[in-house]
């Protein structure tokens, strides 16, 4: 008898392997979510948006943002820059060093990507911070009930630990019965 697997004309098909989907990386997963939002602004993939401070250096991106690239018609290089800069110092900063700045640019991305710069005097835009209220000091006898919990605990580190987390869940409970 022959093998099903093996005979051309069997209608056994072997079962084929599932792909097991992997933890993926944040980078990788953003990039995909971002890709179009950057293109509608002519920022590609936003390397430049995200590379910025290790393009134009720290002084530089401090003060300043990418806001868009415009290209010409059909050409994907000799774009033009829109970059926000803080302040009047700095736009008149960045006008002296535009050269240099253009060579950074292309440079990092070997090839003429940029030949000019529109500069865009206005506020940068401040990432948002999460601003959590730090947890309230327990009271005496809170402190003194969770030091009696952890009595048994050796291990310092461990101990250190299970305080910091015990800290901050009793302080969250009792404010939220407050």
């Amino acid at each position: 008898m022959t093998d099903p697997a093996h005979n051309p004309k069997s209608t056994h098909r072997p079962a084929r392997r599932r792909r097991r989907s992997r933890p993926k990386a944040i980078g990788e997963t953003v990039t995909r979510l971002t890709r179009r939002m950057f293109a509608r602004r002519g920022l590609a993939d936003g390397t430049i948006v995200r590379d910025w401070r290790l393009i134009a250096g720290v002084a530089l991106a401090d003060r300043s943002e990418p806001q868009r690239i415009v290209y010409p018609i059909n050409g994907k290089s000799g774009g033009t820059l829109h970059l926000r800069v803080a302040d009047g110092a700095m736009a008149t900063e960045i006008q002296h060093l535009e050269p240099i700045l253009l060579e950074r640019i292309n440079t990092y991305f070997g090839f003429s990507a940029i030949t000019g710069l529109k500069i865009i005097q206005a506020p940068l835009i401040e990432p948002p911070t999460a601003g959590k209220p730090a947890p309230r000091p327990l009271k005496a006898a809170e402190e003194l009930a969770l030091h009696r919990r952890l009595a048994d605990v050796d291990d310092r580190r461990l101990h250190d630990a299970l305080g910091g987390l015990g800290r901050a869940l009793i302080s969250r409970l009792n404010d939220k019965d407050e």
